[in-house]
């Protein structure tokens, strides 16, 4: 089983591993409800989606029908403004069969002129805050990718008090001496005012570039189990922060296998063996 760690100040015990929805894109019903049925073979608590995934809402939806006390259950919105936002949570809830969300993501929020709109007057944080106050939603928080995002997180917090954030972390991508700081200083702040740090991309080889795509990820994931077992475990390792897994309902049974074996960190040697042998690459940059 995958060991449990509270998830920030929210009062959840949540596994540290966290199923990505997006996995469920483009899965039939009884996909989906295959992939569902693996989280509970290893203990998985929480789910993490957004309408943004393709069909993943419509079929995490049916699934829930049986077992939503079993999971903490987040998604997210893309939209900048209160109506939007409004509108988009009251679709999620219907999508996902429930009467209350766990935790609502402001989904993506790197851009700075996007950042001004959905947090100024009229913004969709303000349509967070109200579903909260009406009992739709339990917790907020704010997620996004690229370099720049774990900067613009200590700007969302320095704004609003988000429960949770969201954000890449990798061996490969904290070589980036920049990023690398950036990240450990929210990490900081995050563990001090007791906010649940969430991790992407975990187990990115690299971007695809000219490669053929032959998974559903927008980025090429590691598959060799050796390589992805020496990733996850080494975010597994760092407390206080959880893995979302991977795109990819093919490659996720691999990912949930290496968080099932987790003992301790791989070696400073064997990492760097695994980003020479895979020519592995940060995903941003």
């Amino acid at each position: 089983m995958i060991s449990q760690q509270p998830f920030g100040r929210t009062g959840h015990m949540s596994t540290q591993v966290i199923f990505g929805g997006a996995a469920l894109w483009v899965a039939t019903q009884e996909e989906a409800d295959r992939v569902l049925d693996l989280l509970l073979e290893y203990g998985i608590n929480h789910i993490d989606t957004a309408p943004s995934y393709g069909d993943a809402e419509l079929r995490i939806g049916p699934w829930m029908d049986r077992h939503r006390q079993e999971f903490f259950l987040a998604t997210k919105t893309l939209e900048r403004t209160y109506q939007g936002a409004r509108d988009e949570i009251h679709r999620s809830l219907e999508r996902l069969h429930t009467d209350q969300i766990d935790l609502l993501q402001l989904h993506y929020l790197v851009k700075p002129e996007e950042w001004e709109v959905a947090l100024g007057p009229g913004g969709a944080l303000e349509a967070l805050v109200e579903a909260r106050e009406q009992g739709l939603i339990r917790f907020i928080g704010v997620t996004g990718h690229d370099v720049a995002i774990a900067s613009m997180h200590m700007r969302s917090l320095e704004h609003f008090d988000f429960d949770s954030v969201l954000l890449p972390y990798s061996y490969i991508l904290m070589q980036n001496p920049q990023y690398a700081a950036d990240f450990e200083a929210l990490l900081a702040v995050c563990q001090a005012r007791n906010v649940a740090v969430q991790t992407i991309k975990g187990i990115t080889r690299g971007p695809w570039g000219d490669k053929p795509k032959t998974r559903q990820c927008w980025y090429e994931p590691l598959e060799d189990q050796a390589a992805l077992d020496h990733a996850v475990h080494w975010i597994l390792s760092r407390p206080g922060i959880f893995l979302n897994t991977v795109g990819d309902m093919t490659v996720l049974p691999k990912v949930l296998d290496a968080a099932s074996r987790f003992q301790a960190a791989p070696a400073e040697a064997e990492m760097q063996q695994d980003v020479a042998r895979l020519e592995m690459s940060p995903l941003f940059v």
